[in-house]
């Protein structure tokens, strides 16, 4: 997966490679998505683990803990496209969740964001600042999909990170304002 994307998984390649029956895959994972959950996992602990490290060097400025967080982001993505894309493209038929462990690991991702935006925000609804937060992390995760795919967005990719900057900068330059519901 890491090398060739999701698309290229094949459980009789996986098999091969790994030296064993292709139905001894089938024992230990009840299907392909099963698998990509369980790749899934060590991803979202990579990636915390790169957000964390970088959040450790941050300022205690919360904006710039933001800024810092998701270029973070943008240089995990970057390095490990493949795998980061299957974080989002998991193989689920229509209107089936995602399992809980997947959507708690999540939920540990954005509490990086949310942190610094109740820091920010402390008047702001809970309710309010949780929509905040997946706003801002679309936002983001937006813009380095389609800075990585640079024909998309037109902008280059060493300017990605000067654009999450400026956008997360904008966006919090008025902190603790009445939100607008």
């Amino acid at each position: 997966m890491a090398a060739d994307g999701l698309g290229a998984l094949r459980a009789r390649d996986l098999a091969d490679e790994a030296g064993c029956a292709l139905g001894a895959i089938y024992n230990v994972f009840d299907d392909l998505p099963a698998l990509v959950l369980a790749v899934n996992a060590r991803t979202f602990a990579r990636l915390g683990a790169q957000v964390a490290a970088a959040l450790a060097k941050a300022p205690a400025d919360p904006v710039e803990q933001l800024v810092i967080m998701a270029q973070a982001y943008h240089g995990f993505a970057s390095a490990n496209r493949h795998l980061w894309r299957a974080l989002f493209d998991v193989p689920r038929p229509a209107g089936q969740p995602a399992p809980d462990w997947y959507l708690a690991d999540m939920a540990r991702l954005f509490a990086y964001i949310a942190d610094p935006l109740s820091a920010l925000y402390p008047r702001m609804p809970m309710a309010d600042r949780a929509l905040l937060t997946r706003a801002l992390f679309s936002s983001v995760h937006g813009i380095v999909l389609l800075g990585l795919d640079e024909a998309s967005a037109g902008v280059p990719a060493a300017e990605i990170d000067r654009m999450i900057a400026l956008v997360l900068r904008q966006i919090a330059s008025a902190p603790d304002q009445p939100s607008v519901t």
